[in-house]
């Protein structure tokens, strides 16, 4: 904690000596030549302030003056008239990084979005690796990783957690067991390897095996190497329907142990009996921030969530890994008792009631098996109609070969009401999807400008200053990256220019691969990655790592 707060001071002291020294709207600044300039747009600054009509000049990568620059010339002017300019977008769950390295486009979704930054990880993360894994990947450890990316370069900012579920994976495979004391150290000095290359934090998926069968203590044991070198603790709670109160608490009790800040990813209340329990969930956190404790969280703006299909299955039938979970979904025994939990039990959290035991509220799509693939975006209840099948018997087939879930499990109202909190930033929770092969939640497209269309300009639920200093400044503090999500001089020029009253999401279950419309122009570190609407092969983007500040 002590580490981020004077992380935090020194990148504001930076950021205002930059400010000084950097060129300003000023006769000087008239006379100096940059990089590129973006003439007259509105600019919409993220740190919630209203909006400006300005000239923004870019030189080295970072934001050099703001004013009416009107003698001011540049290797590059653009006309924004009319147009907004804010901070490039920072989407708080983008899974992955990886990808970048064998397909830059498939940044094409996020950048299209005007998300300039992922935070990478969700319990998995891209490292450290071991095994046949590593071997294939040919990297191990997170300083690795790092340095594969940096040398291939990106089209866009990534920021990394190292994931609880690998480390834990790594040593103890998919068990159902508590680590011991020694097991315990070998996982605690892979977060240490980590967060000395870089890593932001660690992060959990503890609704997942093998994270689910980990205990608090655990969590807290790896939290604490993390928050002794300045990173948080992010988490996908354990629960987010029947004991979502039970899990915030937990999520809380993890934070103050190991003395991090905590990070909450895509909070909701899942299931209709749970609807109720988001006013709960908000109002524990907001003690807790109350009470000095730093905790925040992030949301997608849709009410169906995304997830694993064997997910729907109790946890335990993963203890032994995917192979023995694959022949226990072709066992007519096994699939009998696994149908019986599914339709009955509670105590864990069983997607299948919560969508209120109606297939046709739970939409495929990934679907690896071949007699399935074409109905990839249709609801289970669809497909099985559609095949002359029962539901129960697709469920299984679809399950043994692999695809996603997307639960209808939330209500809009939730989405708004956690979306007026000022300590809540957004995500996609899909990351890199770029690419016809990739049939996703439509989030993946349209998360970011869905926010701008329906709920800014539409809904008038936040104003478009509140939208965007949530999608930058408030989620560039959650990443400790204190040079971003702000237009200043002296700032890191990650920016997006955008047409206000066009921008809104285009993606739907049926057509998640549709970009949005209205995104203009992006940059990334000052060189522009989307220019008039269309992905350019530029590759400006770089690994944040813990504790970035201007250089």
């Amino acid at each position: 904690m002590r580490t981020s707060v004077s992380l935090a001071l020194k990148a504001i002291v930076m950021i205002a000596l930059a400010a000084l020294v950097a060129p300003t709207a000023t006769s000087a600044a008239d006379r100096e030549h940059y990089d590129l300039l973006l003439r007259g747009g509105r600019v919409v600054d993220g740190t919630g302030a209203p909006w400006y009509n300005a000239d923004v000049a870019i030189k080295g990568g970072r934001v050099a003056a703001i004013g009416r620059l009107k003698e001011a010339d540049a290797d590059r002017t653009l006309d924004v008239k009319g147009l907004i300019v804010a901070p490039g977008f920072i989407d708080m769950m983008g899974q992955t990084g990886a990808s970048f390295l064998s397909d830059p486009r498939s940044a094409d979704n996020l950048l299209r979005q005007g998300i300039t930054t992922i935070n990478a990880g969700e319990g998995s993360s891209d490292a450290p690796l071991g095994g046949k894994v590593a071997e294939s990947a040919g990297w191990k450890t997170m300083a690795e990783f790092f340095d594969r990316l940096d040398k291939a370069g990106m089209p866009m900012n990534v920021a990394q957690t190292v994931g609880h579920t690998q480390v834990r994976r790594i040593v103890l495979g998919d068990t159902d067991r508590k680590a011991t004391a020694e097991e315990l150290e070998q996982m605690k000095a892979l977060v240490r390897e980590a967060m000395e290359a870089g890593a932001i934090g660690v992060s959990t998926a503890l609704i997942y095996p093998p994270a689910v069968y980990a205990p608090t203590e655990e969590i807290v044991e790896l939290a604490r190497v993390a928050g002794s070198y300045g990173g948080g603790y992010y988490t996908h709670m354990r629960n987010e329907g029947d004991r979502l109160l039970e899990a915030i608490d937990e999520a809380l009790a993890i934070g103050r142990s190991a003395g991090t800040p905590v990070h909450i990813f895509h909070l909701k209340a899942a299931g209709r009996a749970n609807w109720p329990k988001m006013e709960q969930a908000i109002a524990r956190i907001k003690a807790a921030r109350a009470g000095g404790q730093q905790v925040a969280a992030d949301i997608y703006p849709y009410i169906n969530n995304g997830l694993g299909i064997t997910a729907l299955i109790h946890p335990r039938h993963s203890a032994e890994g995917d192979e023995a979970l694959k022949r226990k979904l072709a066992d007519p025994a096994a699939r009998a008792q696994i149908k019986r939990e599914i339709e009955t039990e509670g105590g864990w959290e069983n997607w299948y009631r919560h969508v209120g035991s109606d297939w046709d509220k739970i939409v495929l799509i990934q679907i690896n098996a071949k007699p399935y693939a074409s109905h990839n975006g249709e609801t289970l209840a669809a497909i099985a109609k559609a095949e002359g099948k029962d539901p129960w018997d697709v469920f299984f087939e679809i399950a043994q070969a692999g695809a996603a879930a997307l639960p209808q499990s939330m209500t809009e109202a939730n989405v708004i009401r956690a979306m007026r909190e000022e300590f809540v930033s957004f995500c996609t929770d899909m990351g890199p999807a770029g690419g016809p092969a990739v049939l996703g939640h439509p989030r993946g497209y349209g998360a970011f400008p869905r926010i701008i269309a329906r709920y800014v300009r539409d809904l008038g639920i936040l104003s478009l200053e509140q939208a965007i200093h949530r999608m930058t400044a408030v989620a560039a503090n959650e990443l400790r990256l204190y040079d971003r999500g702000r237009i200043t001089p002296g700032a890191a020029a990650d920016l997006v220019i955008f047409d206000l009253d066009r921008t809104r999401d285009q993606s739907t279950f049926a057509n998640p691969n549709l970009p949005a419309e209205g995104i203009i122009h992006v940059l990334v570190n000052g060189l522009p990655v989307i220019e008039s609407g269309a992905p350019t092969t530029a590759r400006p983007g770089r690994v944040l790592r813990r504790g970035a500040t201007p250089q």
